[in-house]
């Protein structure tokens, strides 16, 4: 149980100092946006496409954290997203397009095949994902920063004596 409590504590700590991020709340909607993209793409490419969350990061200055939290978010949303990523994919990808590798057997260029429609079609309805969501996000974290400084300020006014009625 004292295990739980630790746990617990150590969530809430992380969770406020993801919301009192240094780059303020784009940076934290930047990096959300990002793991949820990457996230999109990912299981297609084997798990190599990991990696391209930390220069995105750097790139584009967004928060690590919020980066893994929007990777892991986009884990939970995969499955019943992979029907859309093939359908765009397949919509983009010319329809003569065929993969063909030599020494493959068949079964395996069509695997590659409808892993290639995924990879494509899970960027472009990742990058949309990671749009819709860079907004609220953002706005949600400014909401608690502005509630925080007003709570913060009236704190210090009923402290001083002051109080505005």
């Amino acid at each position: 149980m004292r295990y739980l409590r630790k746990l617990q504590r150590l969530l809430k700590y992380q969770y406020l100092k993801l919301l009192r991020a240094k780059g303020g709340a784009s940076s934290v909607a930047m990096g959300f946006g990002v793991g949820l993209f990457v996230e999109m793409f990912n299981l297609p490419t084997y798990g190599t496409s990991f990696l391209l969350v930390f220069p995105l990061i750097f790139l584009l200055r967004g928060h690590l954290a919020a980066a893994l939290i929007g990777f892991v978010f986009g884990k939970i949303i995969y499955v019943p997203m992979t029907i859309p990523n093939a359908m765009v994919g397949g919509f983009v990808l010319p329809k003569h397009f065929n993969v063909h590798v030599s020494f493959l057997p068949e079964w395996a260029n069509h695997l590659l095949l409808i892993n290639l429609k995924l990879i494509v079609g899970g960027m472009i309805d990742g990058a949309i994902l990671a749009a819709v969501c860079y907004f609220p996000i953002r706005y949600s974290v400014n909401a608690f920063k502005a509630k925080r400084k007003e709570r913060r300020k009236s704190r210090r006014q009923d402290a001083s004596g002051n109080a505005i009625l």
